[in-house]
């Protein structure tokens, strides 16, 4: 009893903590292999011990979240043509590997670039949207999701000052290019997304103006058909580039050739009585020569 008691348990629990995302993919076609990775709660001084070694406060959402789990993974795969094909997956880092965003070891050489050269003063793109976040110390970034190198979903400080502990934070996406998206303004509804994607192959492309790849949204059609939407790319003028197409013009068969005209027809008989009348009078003019 005890055992079928704590099976329970557990069931409740995770489907409290992945918002009952684990049953839907069971009862999707084709979908195997649902697992989801159990994680101890991390322990308070950890917690604390982050927060004073990075500068920064988490926010309450995401303290919580970490006092429940420490970490979440949740992946699923699928089978086509008798093989079984790793497709979706969603990781938040735990607060071990809840690491500043820093370059890689190869550029590290003396006077190579460094991403603070990749700062501009001034957003070309989104002027209109929120401030994009720097490379520099203006900026506190953190990485939540690798996105299976695909980029990587950050926690974001801004406007931070050296020496005090920086409040605010927002979730953005680093793309491959080193381009900045903005995600949501909290952990919550992050995580409700993340969960609301399945985890599909790039599905944080979405936030893009170039969206993902023809292989990823062909995952998203399968799979998550109500709440896809294929990017409608748009030419210089706004418009969406859309085939225009004429049904009389495509569906029509073939030409009919043309009927003839009533005054042809009325012609064609005319000069035939015309050369009977003609034969008709000659004939005449024979008999009374004879």
């Amino acid at each position: 009893m005890e055992e079928v008691k704590d099976d329970n348990t557990y069931k409740g629990f995770v489907d409290r903590l992945t918002l009952g995302i684990t049953r839907v993919l069971e009862n999707l076609p084709g979908v195997l292999d649902v697992r989801f990775v159990e994680k101890p709660p991390a322990e308070k001084r950890c917690v604390l011990s982050w927060e004073q070694k990075s500068n920064c406060a988490l926010p309450e959402d995401l303290r919580d979240f970490y006092l429940t789990t420490d970490g979440f993974m949740l992946a699923w795969n699928t089978k086509l043509e008798n093989e079984v094909v790793p497709v979706g997956c969603m990781i938040i880092n735990s607060v071990a590997q809840l690491r500043p965003l820093i370059q890689s070891n190869v550029y590290s050489l003396p006077n190579a670039p460094t991403l603070a050269d990749l700062d501009f003063d001034e957003d070309l793109d989104e002027s209109d949207g929120p401030e994009n976040p720097h490379f520099d110390s203006r900026s506190r970034i953190f990485e939540l999701d690798p996105c299976n190198g695909n980029g990587k979903v950050c926690l974001v400080y801004k406007n931070c000052t050296p020496g005090v502990m920086a409040q605010q934070c927002e979730v953005w996406f680093l793309d491959r290019s080193l381009f900045w998206h903005y995600l949501t303004p909290s952990f919550t509804a992050y995580y409700r997304l993340m969960i609301t994607h399945l985890g599909l192959p790039e599905w944080q492309y979405n936030f893009t103006p170039y969206g993902p790849s023809p292989q990823a949204k062909q995952w998203a059609a399968l799979y998550q058909p109500l709440t896809f939407h294929s990017d409608s790319h748009t030419d210089t003028a706004g418009e969406p580039l859309l085939n225009k197409l004429d049904p009389a013009k495509a569906f029509r068969g073939k030409a009919k050739p043309p009927t003839p005209k009533k005054k042809q027809a009325a012609q064609v008989p005319a000069s035939g009585g015309s050369t009977a009348k003609a034969q008709g009078v000659s004939g005449r003019h024979s008999v009374n020569k004879r």
